[in-house]
């Protein structure tokens, strides 16, 4: 069977910002991926009500996901309502049983904003609970428990700095350049987070960002365009490094 990956972030365009050159890579080595986010983005937009621009931003996720021959889908937490507790770690658990990864990638544990660092908490939780056949999600028609732990990988923090705007050097750094057309037109299916990634983050250049800040990632290896990771690797996590074992 080939290796599964799965990719949760917080927010549509999450994974298209910080790895999507990797899973376009990774689908290319015959990797099958599932691109699953924790909202539908509900909150970005200053002109369109909330479930107007959630209803845009999941047509954009699966328009993205699209690009890379990938499954999509949305856990249905609302922005800034993502918590680490009970309810929120059994969806989860559930939603990565249900993938059945052998790889998961996700936001680091220090970010710039509440929704990337529970996610994160989450997603590092439910890598754990999954394999556990006790740990009941109390769903209708539950996915049964993984059979071990899988591989788990943080993405760079946005701007690879941490809360106090110092940097968060990657563990490595995975070369993009022949995938980052792919990455493009991935991230430009986002068209309706242009005007709101002006207004809210100061990004008033949308495609440039990309270029510039997977630029500035390649740099670190000699390559045009880059995507920094880390390996969470505290106990009793895999210790081997499975997602550059698959790319070399």
């Amino acid at each position: 069977m080939p290796p599964r990956v799965l990719a949760l972030h917080a927010h549509p365009d999450d994974a298209e910002y910080l790895c999507a050159g990797t899973l376009a890579l990774l689908k290319q080595r015959g990797c099958a991926i599932t691109i699953l986010t924790m909202t539908p983005g509900d909150n970005g937009s200053d002109v369109m009500p909330a479930e107007e621009i959630a209803r845009v931003r999941r047509r954009e996720a699966r328009d993205a996901a699209a690009v890379l021959g990938a499954e999509c889908g949305c856990l249905e937490f609302r922005d800034f309502r993502v918590f680490v507790d009970d309810d929120a770690r059994e969806r989860v658990t559930e939603a990565v049983r249900r993938a059945r990864p052998d790889i998961v990638i996700t936001h680091p544990p220090v970010d710039y904003m509440c929704d990337h660092e529970a996610t994160s908490h989450l997603v590092r939780d439910a890598c754990f609970t999954a394999p556990a056949p006790n740990y009941d999600t109390r769903r209708i028609d539950p996915a049964p428990p993984l059979a071990r732990i899988p591989h788990l990988y943080y993405v760079d923090a946005v701007d690879a700095i941490d809360l106090f705007g110092h940097p968060q050097p990657a563990q490595f750094v995975v070369d993009v350049t022949s995938a980052f057309d792919v990455k493009g037109r991935m991230w430009n299916c986002h068209e309706s987070q242009r005007a709101w990634l002006k207004r809210q983050h100061g990004m008033d250049d949308f495609q440039g960002a990309l270029e510039r800040w997977s630029a500035s990632r390649g740099a670190v290896v000699g390559a045009k365009y880059g995507e920094g990771f880390r390996q969470h690797l505290g106990h009793p996590y895999p210790q081997d490094n499975r997602l550059l074992e698959i790319l070399s």
